[in-house]
């Protein structure tokens, strides 16, 4: 649990520098256009899902976000005395908690859900 802790207390900053990798996916039209469409939603891990079966366009194109992601929270966890499992379900909270309306998340029972105005249901583990 101090784990965690030191993972909170160094992820809001952190969190901010996480988004800016989230934020440049979002700007190309690939990205937006599967997320819009519900076919890629963000989990609990931190990492893109496929909510429906992909075009090999959009798998290919998760698939290297993903592996971004990874690179990212792999320096960071080293940054904060954390795992990668650990940093990576802090941002994993983050990224469904700043979903947008109409956005696909993975609820913490693993299914897909769709958010609406309300706030996404997160694990319980989420700050």
């Amino acid at each position: 649990m101090a784990s965690m802790a030191r993972i909170l207390a160094g992820s809001v900053a952190l969190a901010v520098l996480a988004s800016a990798g989230v934020a440049y996916a979002q700007r190309e039209p690939a990205y937006e256009s599967a997320r819009s469409q519900g076919a890629v939603g963000e989990k609990a891990d931190g990492y893109l899902g496929f909510v429906s079966a992909p075009t090999p366009a959009v798998r290919a194109m998760v698939e290297d976000i993903n592996i971004k992601r990874k690179a990212s929270y792999t320096r960071r966890a080293a940054a904060t005395g954390s795992t990668v499992a650990e940093y990576a379900f802090t941002i994993g909270c983050n990224l469904i908690a700043n979903t947008s309306s109409g956005e696909k998340y993975q609820g913490p029972d693993g299914s897909w859900q769709t958010r609406g105005t309300r706030a996404p249901v997160r694990d319980g583990r989420c700050i």
